[in-house]
């Protein structure tokens, strides 16, 4: 399959164990470095999701899904682009209906969204119900060259995977180390339990913020990041790479219910109870 770069081969291992592990998620946003290069391993995950299999398998697979993907013929793989400047609404309103009809092959049902950058108020409200909703059967798919230019409510509801070089630099300040002190080990939490609820989680949208960066900090260090510090490697070694996934994926369930009219207080007891594994 040819020679990779390493945030490639990051990539491919990340995404492995998303699949062995069967923590596939309900939405992805894939950040690209190249949309002509790099699509090509998004569309490997999705042969990796349908068809079961790792990626070394890929190429010597002979499942008719991997041949339907590459000739461009699989029925349940919808395809959004926008040659102007925005992703208009009428296209995600397109989407939703077709995708209110039933699979064709009684499987999980994609949707791909390149550029999810143009997806303006409009259309990222229409589409967030998508998100907000996912059915068990719909995975979806955002490509963008920046997150950082995607609106904030759509990064909120996606697990993010980036094959761009890993040199971005968070503000991984004390706040953050503790957040991620209490992710990691939800006990202290309690423990801590009325300190936390009346000092340092009073705010849903600064929450909402922080755990978004520890989530992508926990990213970085799967992908073998050499620009995590010490202290934040050496906390996150102490989990292994299995229960790491389960926190991700417990955070991205979690965080989009702060968008609705939650009360906030029992929203972090049942954050924290999940994450102990409650």
């Amino acid at each position: 399959m040819g020679e990779m770069s390493n945030i490639q081969e990051k990539f491919i291992n990340y995404i492995d164990s998303i699949v062995s592990n069967n923590r596939v998620s309900h939405a992805y946003l894939v950040e690209v470095n190249n949309y002509d290069s790099d699509i090509s391993f998004v569309y490997d995950f999705i042969k990796m999701i349908l068809c079961n299999i790792s990626y070394s398998e890929l190429s010597t697979s002979d499942n008719p899904i991997i041949h339907l993907i590459d000739d461009g013929n699989y029925p349940d793989i919808s395809v959004i682009s926008s040659d102007t400047s925005v992703i208009n609404k009428s296209l995600i309103k397109n989407l939703q209906k077709e995708f209110s009809n039933k699979s064709l092959l009684n499987g999980k049902r994609i949707y791909i969204i390149k550029e999810a950058e143009k997806l303006n108020g409009f259309s990222a409200n229409t589409i967030l119900k998508f998100l907000e909703e996912p059915e068990d059967d719909i995975i979806a798919f955002l490509i963008t060259d920046n997150r950082y230019h995607v609106i904030d409510t759509i990064i909120s509801r996606c697990q993010i995977l980036t094959l761009k070089d890993d040199s971005v630099n968070f503000d991984i300040n004390d706040q953050i180390i503790d957040l991620l002190d209490c992710v990691l080990n939800p006990n202290n939490f309690f423990i801590r339990y009325n300190s936390y609820i009346k000092d340092t989680f009073v705010d849903k949208n600064v929450l909402k913020e922080q755990l978004m960066v520890a989530e992508n900090v926990i990213l970085l260090y799967l992908e073998n990041s050499k620009n995590l510090s010490n202290d934040v490697i050496s906390l996150l070694k102490k989990k292994d790479n299995k229960e790491l996934i389960r926190i991700l994926s417990v955070i991205e369930d979690e965080i989009p219910k702060l968008e609705f009219n939650v009360n906030f207080k029992l929203w972090i007891d049942s954050l924290f109870a999940k994450l102990i594994g409650g």
